[in-house]
């Protein structure tokens, strides 16, 4: 293996470098985008149970903000409630964004090397042709063993932008899908809260056993 390294020449080095970022990337995202994290079942059911029994208060605001993204978004819409559907639906509209925001960290940089590692493997691959037209002008096409090289540094570096560009690409979709899922999951409890307040329809909000 240390020998396909150094025979992709420098190249290479910065491959390893996006597959390492790819690995850490990944195993972020999947620790912090845990659906049971961001957005816990039972949290619109514990809250209207507390709206019900009379028992939301600053304590339980702050409980309910620190416990998850959903909670943080209802939190903000709790705390803007008694100025009408509107400010409330803002005030979640804000702290959603916010939320958004950071659960999208590093998917940006997961979409780049995507992008970036199949040019990095096409840029070896022209060194590596560079350097076999070179070794044909010094050397003649004679020398087998240096037009070898050169075209094993084409191949090798290709391969590898390949192998970092498809599981990196993958990975990007399947993050994005989840973000989309729970931001989805988040705007239907939230409105559901926002109509169980200031709605006379009936809104089916299950309480926390």
């Amino acid at each position: 293996m240390l020998e396909i390294v150094i025979a992709g020449g420098w190249v290479m080095g910065i491959l390893i470098l996006c597959s390492i970022a790819v690995i850490a990337i990944s195993v972020e995202r999947y620790w912090t985008l845990n659906p049971e994290k961001i957005a816990p079942k039972n949290t619109l059911g514990q809250v209207w149970n507390w709206i019900k029994n009379n028992q939301l208060d600053s304590q339980r605001l702050r409980e309910l903000k620190q416990s998850s993204e959903l909670g943080r978004i209802l939190a903000a819409g709790l705390s803007n409630s008694r100025h009408g559907r509107d400010v409330m639906k803002d005030s979640i509209v804000e702290a959603a964004n916010q939320v958004v925001h950071e659960m999208e960290r590093y998917l940006g940089a997961l979409g780049t090397i995507a992008s970036i590692a199949p040019l990095l493997g096409l840029l070896g691959t022209v060194l590596g042709m560079i350097k076999v037209f070179t070794a044909i002008v010094l050397e003649g096409s004679g020398n087998t063993a240096a037009l070898a090289g050169g075209i094993s540094e084409a191949l090798i570096t290709t391969a590898a932008g390949l192998c970092v560009a498809i599981p990196a690409m993958m990975l990007h979709r399947f993050y994005t899908r989840r973000v989309d899922t729970l931001v989805v999951t988040m705007e239907q409890e939230a409105v559901k809260l926002v109509d169980a307040l200031h709605s006379e329809r009936r809104v089916d909000v299950r309480e926390a056993s």
